[in-house]
């Protein structure tokens, strides 16, 4: 009887795991596996990642799987989700897995969220601009962003799907429309550029580039990547030729692995690190830890463009504060003018979409 007693006790404490997963039999009563895991072992965030099943999407979510600062993580794509979840709850992290496949389970993959990621959409091909990418990833992000909305109007959102000068606008349209708009909690994720420079950099300095830092501004397509030189730490002097390579370079980061993977895909793992290592610094924001700054495309006064990417401070709001570009050298204030005609057309791209619905 105290035996039966305890089983009971034990099963009132369980909670709901993977939800479309099949029953398992366990000498006669029927235990299912959506009542066989308990909430983790540590409090932590609700992280919801769209797309998770992708090429993005699967080592993005293994990443977050791994991040002690996750207690739940959902994971949503319109295929293949519950082989991706089935999988990935088999690591023994303590945040919880489930997963949501297809339009009719978006919204449920969304309740109670606290972070949502965006990476959903097709990836970029060879021969392909990031504008090419604009008409199927349009749709997708706007679709998502109309169940973040509905369902978590509260939380931090994190942009991926390319292109993302054009989809954070359309993402912010979206959110005007519904009422729920807070542009500190809407994030154009552009870690990568960052995540490149300081590598690129690193190569050229030869030492570790963990210790290196690039800030980055402007978008993230081609010559809106305005790596800036002239403030890396350490404190850094280049020839013009160590410039032009390494600018050139950082802005075509994302065509180098396109031709390198010759039509098998594009940035997928560097990606997928990128933004974990976003994500990882925007929890420990919401956690309360302080001095956490980061590049971001977000809503912006420090040009006339009404986004842009420059450094921001992270704090358990979302963006607590935009800082301004710094001084620039001669060449990084006429790479600036260059890339302003061809951010704002992206910019007005994406507002401009959203009108037509």
């Amino acid at each position: 009887m105290e035996t039966q007693d305890c089983f009971r006790r034990r099963l009132a404490t369980l909670t709901a795991h993977l939800q479309s997963s099949p029953p398992i039999q366990q000498g006669g009563p029927c235990l299912e596996m959506d009542i066989c895991r308990a909430k983790g072992s540590s409090p932590g965030f609700k992280v919801a990642l769209l797309g998770a099943s992708g090429g993005i999407g699967q080592p993005l979510a293994l990443l977050l799987k791994m991040n002690p600062l996750i207690s739940v993580l959902h994971l949503y794509d319109v295929v293949n989700t519950p082989g991706v979840t089935a999988d990935l709850s088999h690591t023994d992290t303590s945040a919880v897995v489930r997963g949501f496949v297809g339009k009719d389970q978006l919204e449920a993959s969304l309740q109670g969220m606290e972070l949502v990621i965006i990476p959903a959409g097709v990836p970029r091909k060879p021969g392909m601009t990031r504008d090419d990418l604009f008409n199927i990833n349009a749709g997708i992000v706007r679709t998502l962003c109309e169940g973040v909305a509905k369902c978590c109007p509260n939380a931090i959102v994190h942009i991926i799907s390319n292109p993302v000068n054009s989809t954070v606008p359309i993402a912010a349209e979206v959110f005007k429309k519904a009422g729920t708009y807070d542009p500190k909690r809407l994030m154009g994720v552009t870690t990568l550029d960052v995540v490149r420079a300081n590598t690129f950099v690193a190569e050229v300095l030869g030492i570790d580039p963990k210790l290196v830092k690039v800030p980055v501004i402007g978008g993230h397509a081609g010559i809106t990547i305005l790596p800036i030189l002239s403030q890396v730490t350490p404190s850094s002097s280049f020839t013009k030729d160590e410039v032009l390579y390494l600018t050139n370079r950082i802005q075509n980061g994302g065509t180098e692995v396109v031709e390198a993977k010759a039509g098998a895909g594009s940035a997928t793992l560097s990606m997928a690190y990128a933004a974990a290592k976003f994500a990882d610094a925007t929890l420990h924001a919401l956690k309360g830890e302080a001095g956490i700054i980061e590049c971001a495309f977000v809503a912006s006064q420090v040009t006339e463009l009404p986004f842009f990417a420059t450094r921001v401070l992270l704090g358990r709001n979302g963006v607590d504060e935009i800082f301004p570009l710094g001084p620039l050298n001669d060449f990084e204030r006429e790479g600036l003018v260059k890339l302003k005609e061809e951010l704002k057309a992206s910019i007005d791209k994406g507002t401009a979409f959203t009108a037509k619905k």
